[in-house]
């Protein structure tokens, strides 16, 4: 209500007292959001702040300080406290993200998981074709290329020469290509 302009209906100090909050609010919400825009130049932050501003006014009704039996000037004060309160919270908010190291990027752990998925089904075909080779190939993939036993040492254990070896696993790599290309 502007200086001059004679009050339509009952006073703020009559709505206050009857805790007629709904029209309080009718009557003074456009004001205090109008007042926290200007406050803080953005119209989301605004309306939180208005609707922050007549939940505290709900909450603290009993200490209500009525100026020229208006409600308008306590609103507009809790508004503003309300606002500072906002502004300390996003400094101290920024303040922190501008601490965080510069220049580490953390590996998305779904990306992670999507490879070890895929790495497993991989696996799985891979071992699904070795299980179709000859015995002798199957021993030979397994030392050699699943476990990294040297194929000297393959042979020692096989009871073959060297040479056997590497030729099973040379038969054993072409046999996989054809088996795994079959399945795609």
């Amino acid at each position: 209500m502007k200086q001059g302009e004679q009050a339509v209906g009952p006073s703020d100090g009559e709505l206050w007292a009857d805790e007629a909050f709904t029209e309080l609010f009718e009557r003074h919400a456009e004001a205090v959001w109008n007042h926290a825009y200007r406050l803080t130049a953005s119209w989301t932050l605004a309306e939180d702040l208005t609707s922050m501003t007549f939940m505290t006014a709900w909450r603290r009704r009993h200490e209500l300080t009525l100026v020229r039996d208006s409600a308008r000037p306590w609103l507009y004060a809790v508004a503003g406290f309300l606002a500072r309160t906002e502004f300390r919270r996003a400094h101290r908010f920024h303040a922190l993200v501008a601490r965080l190291p510069v220049g580490r990027d953390v590996a998305d752990h779904a990306d992670h998981v999507a490879d070890q998925v895929d790495s497993d089904q991989g696996m799985s075909r891979v071992l699904l074709a070795v299980d179709r080779l000859p015995r002798a190939e199957q021993e030979a993939v397994r030392l050699c290329l699943l476990g990294d036993v040297p194929t000297a040492d393959a042979a020692a254990v096989l009871g073959v020469a060297e040479v056997t070896v590497r030729s099973r696993l040379s038969r054993a790599r072409a046999r996989l290509r054809e088996l795994l290309q079959e399945e795609v």
